[in-house]
């Protein structure tokens, strides 16, 4: 019997599109080479850059 796959964690982008001064979108507050390296990571780093893009929301705009 094989493992279950786990399924891939899904891309924070809600298509606003829009890079500020530190190449950082303000729609995902992903970096843009976060953006860029997206479809090479694997879950746990996906996992990773979700909390780091949380994090700068919160930083821009408080808890």
């Amino acid at each position: 019997m094989s493992a279950a796959k786990e399924k891939p964690v899904a891309s924070p982008c809600v298509s606003v599109c829009a890079l500020d001064h530190e190449d950082v979108c303000s729609g995902c507050y992903r970096s843009l080479k976060e953006i860029g390296d997206w479809s090479d990571m694997d879950n746990a780093q996906k996992r990773e850059v979700i909390i780091l893009a949380n994090q700068r929301c919160r930083d821009r705009y408080g808890d």
